[in-house]
């Protein structure tokens, strides 16, 4: 029986969950990556709380950017989530890649976010 590619993303999905839980001191910047487009949000996981999010489909960043899937665009999504997280005062976070390998748009979006000042 052949496993496919979304399958292959869930498992490992299911695999980084098991480890990576997000705390009011330390919340989980989850990614999503689509074919078109990448979206960050950062969660604490205790409350069920989502504290800050971005996507390449806001509009101030549809203007900078050509394309939703580019490491570029990745890049400028990292930067914005770890802007609005220091805004509130957060700088330590945990990443989930979600299933995601650590390659690409996924590895461009977090760098981005170490650079603009956030931990993990």
């Amino acid at each position: 029986m052949k496993i496919t590619r979304r399958e292959s993303v869930k498992r490992r999905h299911r695999r980084v969950r098991k480890k990576v839980t997000g705390t009011p001191d330390c919340p989980r910047l989850a990614v999503f990556r689509s074919n078109h487009h990448i979206y960050a949000q950062v969660i604490d996981d205790v409350a069920q709380h989502t504290l800050a999010a971005a996507s390449t489909l806001e509009a101030d960043l549809k203007t900078t950017v050509s394309s939703g899937s580019t490491c570029e665009a990745s890049s400028a999504v990292g930067k914005l989530v770890a802007e609005r997280l220091l805004a509130k005062g957060i700088e330590q976070v945990v990443f989930d890649r979600g299933g995601n390998l650590y390659h690409g748009r996924v590895k461009a979006l977090a760098e981005a976010a170490r650079e603009a000042g956030l931990q993990f």
